[in-house]
């Protein structure tokens, strides 16, 4: 869903990335994109975007031109300008979202005269107010890593979710990106200290870790195009999903909680004809290095109670509960497995995840 406020006088303007995104709305091309993305642009008020492509630059800088309004192109936010710090949110793409808002609330201070603006003019550092927003904003449901909490303090992280709300083209390339350096990262941790295990090392060293995709995307997405831009993503950085599991989103049919059960009358079509995609990438890509099935193929048989269709790479569950049940289940019943499970494709999907792993 997209919701469109007007703002008639705006102090400032600005345009974060544009993609393929809302384009039953917005328009197929990135060009119509950033036509209606521009239409916030007001006579002779400051704007403010960020690197674009060429085609959708084009447009921005010509409904500028029009409505002699002067248009700024804004850098990624230095990293050095943080005192050392990270940002709150992860990801390397957030530092173009953070080079923006730093920007916009800039322009904003000097164009409402408000005491801080001084600052500003005075030095090129961020003032501190700048910095602890940058580096304690948080948002739920993207690039958000939840280990499971149903295992005991020995086998802590041998599940652990990592969610990303990405729907769009280039948003599921960025989640590949963050998914797989994560994962490439990771080292156990303690539930209370979170602080390195040593004691459990070797124990944990010697498991197997897998990474699976739980993904549903909304019917107006295009999962022809969605699917392998995340999985070459994954891909380019040594990441390759083992098996992909789903699932219709929760929300749209019933309450979310442990113990829901879908109504019969829920219809898996989607989820079947998001399964058969998945397969055929994973056959086309067979004739390379990338052996989906031979070392897990026993860890990761389905559970035909759960499960509504099996394929050699996938599944499709009637409902999340149930997916994340099997899960934490095989996790269990296979103490030499630790899984990585990237939930991604869909705000709704993510948001009932989070419902659900958070109980």
């Amino acid at each position: 869903m997209i919701i469109i406020f007007q703002v008639e006088a705006p102090v400032v303007c600005g345009i974060s990335s544009l993609g393929y995104d809302h384009m039953e709305i917005l328009g197929n091309t990135l060009g119509e994109i950033a036509g209606e993305k521009a239409g916030i642009f007001k006579h002779g008020v400051p704007a403010f975007t960020v690197p674009q492509p060429d085609e959708a630059m084009n447009v921005l800088k010509e409904k500028a031109s029009q409505l002699d309004v002067p248009l700024q192109v804004i850098p990624p936010l230095n990293a050095n300008m943080l005192n050392g710090l990270k940002l709150g949110l992860e990801g390397e793409h957030q530092y173009v979202n953070a080079g923006l808002a730093v920007a916009l609330c800039s322009s904003w201070l000097q164009r409402t005269g408000r005491p801080e603006a001084a600052h500003l003019e005075q030095t090129d550092s961020l003032p501190e107010q700048f910095i602890k927003g940058l580096t304690t904003a948080s948002l739920q449901g993207r690039a958000q890593i939840v280990p499971d909490r149903c295992f005991d303090a020995d086998n802590y992280g041998d599940l652990v979710f990592y969610l990303d709300g990405a729907h769009s083209p280039e948003s599921l390339e960025v989640c590949g990106k963050w998914f797989s350096q994560q994962v490439l990262s990771y080292q156990p941790q303690d539930k209370s200290s979170h602080e390195f295990v040593s004691k459990h090392l070797n124990e944990r060293v010697r498991k197997q870790t897998t990474q699976i995709l739980l993904f549903n995307c909304m019917s107006v997405r295009d999962p022809q195009v969605l699917l392998p831009r995340l999985m070459e993503s994954c891909a380019n950085h040594g990441v390759r999903f083992k098996k992909a599991l789903f699932v219709p989103n929760t929300s749209v049919y019933f309450k979310v909680g442990p113990h829901s059960v879908p109504p019969t009358e829920v219809d898996f079509s989607w989820q079947f004809a998001l399964q058969k995609i998945w397969e055929n990438i994973m056959h086309s890509n067979k004739g390379g290095d990338d052996k989906t099935t031979d070392v897990f193929s026993e860890d990761l048989k389905d559970d035909s109670e759960m499960c509504v269709r099996s394929g050699e790479t996938s599944a499709v569950f009637s409902s999340l509960p149930l997916a994340i049940k099997w899960l934490r289940d095989t996790v269990q019943q296979n103490r030499s497995v630790r899984f990585q499970v990237l939930v991604t494709g869909s705000l709704h999907l993510v948001g009932d995840a989070l419902k659900l792993i958070k109980k």
